[in-house]
Order: C-alpha cells, then structure tokens, then sequence
C-alpha cells in the first residue's frame, strides 16, 4: 500500500518542483543527450538524438525566456545576467535552425553539434552558477514558478507530439 502511495506522489512532486531544480533537471537531460551523441554511430542514431536536443533546448529557452527570466530580472533588478542568457539564447537558436533539417554525417553537422553542446555547457554553468544562487536567495516564490514553468513546458511538448 505504501508503494502505491509513494507512486501516485510522484508526479505531484514534479509538479511542485522548484523552479531552479526543474531547471538543472532539464540541463541534466540535455547533456544526457549530448552524450549519447558523442557515442552515437549511425547517421539515423545521431540524427534523432539531435532532433531531441533541439526539440528540449527550444523548449528549455521559451520557458525561461516567458517565465523565468522576467521574474529573476524584476526580483533581482537585474541588467546583466538575463540580458547576457538572452543573447546567449539567441546563439543557441541560430545553431539550433542550422541543424534543423539538415542531414546527419557531414563534417559540418557534426561540428555544429559540438559547437551547440560546447555552448550549452558555457550557459549552463553560468546559468547554475551566477544566476541560481541569486535567484536562491531572493523572495521569489520557486515553487509557484516551478509549476508555471512545469505547465508551460508540458503544453509546449504536447505541441511537438
């Protein structure tokens, strides 16, 4: 019986994630996915592994872009770290639309992969780093911006299927 209990609470727990924690779960999964690139073989493999990683990294960036940001920047009268994530997601979405549709096994494609996944580790860690333990220790409601991000990002998935 307490395993059914422990296993109905599951997903509620993600849904009352932590803004930050939702956050460093998707970095986690993109660099995931980042390596099983790297090992990945077939052309096909690679190129279905890089549609995943668009598909989250987009994801990932709009959520933050309508949510997060506009909320760490108002909590923290911030003028330099949104602005700088948002250029930076600028880059992101500029690789991202190269890869779009291109086919995998060309030099070229697998360097914009690296190029893409080199860019993504910078962010993040700047992002984990910098911007987190401040937003840590402002008043922000997390978990009220957890579920916000949570449910943006559920409809935005669905929208993919």
């Amino acid at each position: 019986m307490a395993t059914a209990k422990k296993a109905s609470t599951r997903p509620e727990s993600k849904k009352n994630q932590e803004a930050t924690a939702l956050l460093r779960a998707d970095h986690k999964q993109v660099s995931q996915l980042f390596e099983e690139f790297e090992k990945a073989r077939s052309t096909t493999r690679k190129q279905g592994i890089v549609a995943n990683i668009c598909r989250e990294l987009t994801v990932h960036a709009l959520i933050e872009e309508e949510i997060f940001y506009p909320a760490v920047k108002k909590a923290l009268k911030d003028s330099e770290l949104v602005p700088e994530a948002t250029v930076e997601h600028a880059t992101l979405k500029d690789l991202i639309s190269q890869l779009d549709g291109v086919a995998a096994g060309g030099e070229m494609y697998d360097a914009k992969v690296k190029v893409l996944s080199e860019y993504v580790k910078h962010h993040v860690k700047e992002e984990q780093t910098e911007m987190f333990p401040k937003v840590r220790k402002s008043k922000l409601d997390l978990k009220a911006l957890g579920a916000a991000l949570a449910a943006r990002k559920q409809a935005l998935l669905a929208a993919y299927r």
